[in-house]
């Protein structure tokens, strides 16, 4: 009986399950960006992170599913470092927004959302992506995500739009200042990943009007520039995995009431309709 591993990979991390006949199990490394990162620090990762918890099972196929890979460079680049350090495996990478669209929808037709450190949409007519709003990446889109969230959360208080009390409470929540925001987001690598931290601060304070605001607004912007832009979209149900889209479920069935969407599955991972779609197969 072959052994079976899934991936998913965010910019922020990456959840593996191994899948040996009826038994299987998860695994969490740190994300794995191809624009960000080499082959070789790939493989170090999938070699210090992974293997040593793979509990000697060696894998015969691999699917992989990965923030970056609809550029096939990326994927190219990502294959490589996975055939590095599992020779014998049969290897298949694909985009995350695949991924999402298979755990979300099976072989149903649907809109499937990523909302996590980046975002991305789809319509998926149950067997391919037909229709793909571009992701412009965290600098020019990545509407609704983490990074587009928590970005907001860092202007507020560097122009100290926040009320005070929520300026002390950034303080003393982060305890950083100007000097070493702007380093991390202009100098340092990962920048969108250390951006995204920053929504913790939006779930630690619910219920304020201007936390609520920077949610809400985020996710509209999320619903203007990308949900609109399918036709399919007043006819099928809004599909949402990643942190974020769990995270904020109650805003983004308010937005579908307002527009008269229907919101269907939200997932935190896409990883356990992913399990149930590679081993129905």
């Amino acid at each position: 009986m072959s052994v079976i591993l899934i991936g998913d990979s965010g910019s922020t991390k990456t959840e593996w399950c191994v899948i040996n006949g009826k038994k299987k199990f998860n695994v969490i490394t740190q994300g794995i960006s191809p624009y960000f990162l080499s082959e070789q620090e790939i493989k170090n990762i999938l070699i210090k992170e992974l293997l040593p918890k793979m509990k000697k099972l060696v894998p015969d196929e691999v699917y992989y599913y990965g923030t970056g890979c609809s550029n096939p460079q990326n994927i190219k680049l990502i294959k490589k470092s996975i055939q590095g350090v599992m020779p014998k495996a049969s290897i298949k990478v694909d985009h995350d927004l695949m991924g999402a669209a298979r755990a979300l929808c099976g072989n149903k037709k649907g809109i499937a959302c990523i909302l996590g450190t980046g975002s991305n949409s789809c319509y998926y007519n149950g067997k391919k992506i037909v229709k793909n709003s571009p992701g412009l990446g965290y600098v020019l889109g990545d509407e609704g995500s983490g990074a587009y969230l928590g970005k907001k959360v860092v202007q507020y208080y560097l122009y100290e739009t926040f009320e005070q009390d929520l300026m002390d409470r950034f303080e003393s929540t982060f305890q950083t200042n100007a000097n070493e925001i702007l380093e991390a987001v202009y100098k340092k690598p990962l920048p969108n990943r250390y951006l995204a931290h920053f929504t913790s601060f939006l779930v630690e304070n619910r219920g304020h009007f201007m936390i609520e605001n920077i949610i809400e607004d985020g996710l509209n912007d999320f619903f203007f520039h990308h949900i609109y832009k399918y036709r399919e979209s007043w006819s099928l149900p809004l599909h949402f995995v990643g942190s974020v889209a769990y995270g904020f479920r109650d805003v983004l069935k308010d937005l579908c009431n307002t527009y008269e969407l229907e919101l269907g599955t939200v997932l935190k991972t896409p990883m356990d309709g992913l399990v149930a779609y590679h081993t129905k197969r």
